[in-house]
């Protein structure tokens, strides 16, 4: 991961979005101070317009794999109750 500063990526915005094209993340600082990061949009052509745009809100974080393996099918259920594993989603949704 490369890190800069505000100027600097000002200066050199075109080549800093080049290397994140090519799958670089890019920390910004600010007086040394770590305060955002630059990632690349993984196959952005699985997702439709409206998820992008939800994800450029930061509403929406899209997955970094479009599809779940093979191992993950295979895995054993969980005996948890739905009930509970509904709650649990909701509640940690909540905290927010």
């Amino acid at each position: 991961m490369r890190t800069t500063n505000i100027a600097e990526l000002k200066n050199h915005l075109s080549s800093f979005l080049a290397d994140v094209k090519r799958g670089e993340e890019i920390l910004i600082s600010d007086r040394n101070q770590p305060i955002a990061k630059i990632v690349p949009l993984h196959n952005t052509s699985d997702f439709s317009a409206e998820e992008l745009a939800l994800a450029a809100a930061g509403i929406l974080r899209l997955p970094k794999e479009s599809e779940i393996g093979e191992s993950f099918l295979k895995e054993k259920r969980s005996a948890l109750k739905s009930e509970t594993a509904i709650k649990a989603v909701i509640d940690e949704r909540d905290e927010d």
